[in-house]
């Protein structure tokens, strides 16, 4: 079976989802290409080559013969199942996984398959959605409107100061963002989770709701929309996009940059932590996400989630901009 999707698509959730094969999703016409998937999809995914969507609709007969090419002519990318990732989560005592997908090379790596496609709280990885809901509205209105602290002392210093967007993004100032969701309000918040899909799309309170378990949304949900913010995919401006990526970087050197967000919630008795986004060398990027747990409230889950990250792209050959 060939269907029209792009790898700026999670190849999970989203080819679960697809129903017209030539329906184009959020994206650039040069990412645009035919990829064939056996009937067990999950574990074998075919490489494929970019179309340009205005050829394609001026000669679709054309595409159809490709596609029928591709289909008897490209090997099959497995999507590999990395086992022995495992020892990244055991030596740091948590359960989790990880996902890994090259967009170059179309090779797709994951550890622990199953979780993957289980929905957690997003934490603070949803203030990459609600910075750009703030910045699309105007409710933000550039990554240096500042907001006054309010006065109330919290346990993390960095927040009891006035912030702009791109400290409190980076400080990962839950106050701040809370405030954003507010004056968004709930009406149209939603209506921008339902315009995205993003994850299960619930709302409770309107400042709350990606803290309190409510809004939940999948590891692969997770790198399929980072993806999207990657290629202008997703249905914001591309001021708005470009605003977000440039707060996301971390880290920056002349062999690689690393943007990402980070998570950390609770659900129940478990602590869930997260970091979402891609490491790009040479201009090729390579999107990632990280979701673990642990039942150990002292858990220090920002150097764990780190040492995890950090730990699995080493042993793949990034930080050398040699990629």
């Amino acid at each position: 079976m060939v269907r029209h999707i792009s790898f700026n698509q999670s190849p999970f959730s989203h080819l679960e989802q697809q129903t017209n094969p030539l329906s184009p999703l959020f994206l650039p016409e040069k990412y645009y290409g035919f990829i064939a998937v056996s009937p067990g999809f999950h574990h074998n995914i075919y490489t494929f080559a970019p179309i340009n969507f205005k050829l394609q609709m001026k000669y679709s007969g054309w595409i159809w013969l490709m596609a029928l090419v591709l289909l008897n002519a490209c090997a099959p990318n497995n999507v590999t199942e990395e086992k022995d990732w495992e020892k990244y989560f055991t030596q740091n005592k948590v359960e989790g996984c990880f996902m890994l997908f090259d967009n170059s090379k179309g090779t797709f790596k994951v550890y622990n398959l199953d979780r993957a496609k289980e929905r957690f709280l997003p934490a603070s990885t949803f203030k990459i959605f609600n910075a750009l809901v703030g910045l699309e509205t105007g409710v933000i209105k550039d990554t240096a409107m500042v907001i006054p602290w309010d006065g109330v002392t919290r346990s993390v210093p960095e927040w009891n100061q006035d912030l702009s967007m791109q400290q409190a993004f980076k400080a990962s100032a839950v106050p701040y963002f809370q405030e954003i969701a507010r004056r968004i309000g709930k009406d149209t918040m939603q209506k921008w989770l339902d315009t995205v899909k993003y994850g299960n799309m619930k709302i409770s309170r309107v400042d709350t709701f990606w803290l309190d378990n409510s809004l939940q949304i999948s590891p692969d949900e997770e790198l399929g929309f980072v993806k999207k913010l990657y290629f202008d995919g997703l249905p914001f401006n591309k001021t708005s996009m470009q605003a977000v990526r440039e707060v996301m970087l971390m880290e920056k050197t002349g062999k690689y940059e690393l943007r990402y967000k980070t998570g950390w919630g609770r659900s129940g008795p478990k602590e869930i932590g997260w970091i979402v986004g891609w490491v790009e060398e040479n201009g090729h990027p390579t999107f990632f996400v990280l979701n673990i747990e642990s039942e150990n409230h002292q858990i220090d889950m920002r150097n764990i989630r780190m040492n995890i990250l950090k730990g699995i792209l080493s042993e793949e050959g990034y930080f050398k901009g040699m990629k």
